[in-house]
């Protein structure tokens, strides 16, 4: 693929979301990004590779937990960005705060902006990534926080409103 074509993604800013998946036996998570696609109902998309472990959670339980990272975790998101879990549980190795979630199983993450708790409604297979439509049946925020972007390999605080 062209050079250009592979900077083309990192040209849109995202959210900066820490997902998390779990079952009794494993847990998991990852930093990944998710776009809105529908308020009423409230519809998100989040992308994962099909290696991934927190898709193969995902496929076992059908919910997972966007946590909307806080400026207070940009060292978390780049430790989940930069390890796989498939031989250790990143919850114990790097410390991650939980909190329990009110309607699904999955564990949610302490410390962020916000924890949406989601239940997937479909999949779509695209090259080697899985795509998910999920719904947000729980939402929970921390005013006290202030959530951040990536954009262009960096992260950035959302504090300003420019109008």
């Amino acid at each position: 693929m062209e050079k250009n074509l592979l900077k083309a993604t990192r040209m849109v800013p995202c959210s900066v979301v820490l997902l998390s998946a779990g079952t009794k036996e494993k847990r998991d998570a990852m930093t990944a990004t998710a776009m809105f696609v529908a308020e009423d109902l409230p519809l998100l998309t989040i992308s994962l590779a099909k290696t991934s472990t927190c898709r193969d959670l995902i496929e076992k339980t059908g919910e997972c937990v966007l946590n909307v990272a806080s400026t207070a975790q940009v060292d978390l998101a780049r430790k989940l960005g930069a390890t796989h879990g498939r031989d250790m549980d990143k919850f114990a190795e790097f410390r991650i705060p939980m909190a329990k979630a009110s309607k699904i199983k999955a564990p949610s993450i302490g410390g962020s902006f916000a924890n949406l708790e989601c239940k997937v409604i479909t999949s779509h297979q695209a090259g080697n990534y899985v795509v998910y439509l999920v719904e947000v049946v729980a939402c929970n925020v921390d005013e006290k926080q202030t959530p951040m972007v990536w954009h262009r390999d960096r992260y950035f605080a959302v504090e300003k409103e420019v109008v």
